[in-house]
Parts: structure tokens; C-alpha cells; sequence
């Protein structure tokens, strides 16, 4: 199956909808189908199983990332980006992923992030 993100003017992610290969065997084909059932704006191929630029069945990351509402299409990276989830975190410039300015601490404990502190926080 194929999956299409509708892109708005501001390139943000509105909805994904999953198309049959067999009507979407490009990108350019599956635009074309989905314009053929009615649907109109900016519509861009993503990848089900691309996350972090990393393809999980050892395929062509497509993307960098699965597109979800709310994600932003960057044309200039051709990327999904998903929300910057605090003002401190750092886009990944490989993985169109957010990145903390503190790494997680590998203790085997659970953390939390806070922004305040910018810092990680053992629960």
C-alpha cells in the first residue's frame, strides 16, 4: 500500500490517506489517481516505514520520516518534520528528528524532559 500526506499552503501535514499500489505505482501515479477520485490540493508520497531516515525493512528511506498530521513538509530537505516538541530541542539535520541539547541519561530509569531546567529528570 501507498501512503499520500495532503500538504497545505504552509506545508503543513493535513491528513494521509493509503492508496493500492496497484493504482499507485509511482508517486506521479498515485497523484494522479487521487486527483481522479475527486481529491484536490498538494498530495506527497510518504513512507510507511521510514522513520529518522532509516527504512525498517532495510528498503530506501523515503522522506526521512512517516508523515502525521501536524508534521511540516520541508521541500528544501524533502523531508517530514514532526512538531518540535520543546523550544530548547535541535532539528537532527540527517534524521529530520528533534533532538534534546542533553542526551537522555542510559541508566535504565525513566526521565522525563523539563524544558525549565533543560534537563532530564528521573521519575
Amino acid at each position: 500500500m501507498a501512503h499520500f500526506a495532503l500538504i497545505d499552503d504552509n506545508n503543513m501535514v493535513q491528513e494521509v490517506i493509503v492508496v493500492s499500489d496497484t493504482d499507485a505505482p509511482t508517486g506521479e501515479a498515485g497523484q494522479a489517481f487521487i486527483a481522479s477520485i475527486g481529491l484536490t490540493g498538494t498530495w506527497m508520497q510518504t513512507s510507511y516505514n521510514t522513520h529518522g531516515a532509516v527504512h525498517a525493512l532495510d528498503g530506501t528511506p523515503f522522506r526521512c520520516n512517516y508523515a502525521a498530521v501536524g508534521h511540516t513538509y520541508d521541500a528544501d530537505r524533502d523531508a517530514f518534520i514532526p512538531p518540535q516538541p520543546y523550544p530548547s530541542w535541535i532539528l537532527d539535520e540527517t534524521t529530520c528528528l528533534w533532538e534534546p541539547p542533553v542526551a537522555m541519561p542510559d541508566d535504565g530509569n525513566t526521565h522525563i524532559w523539563n524544558e525549565t531546567t533543560t534537563s532530564w529528570e528521573q521519575v
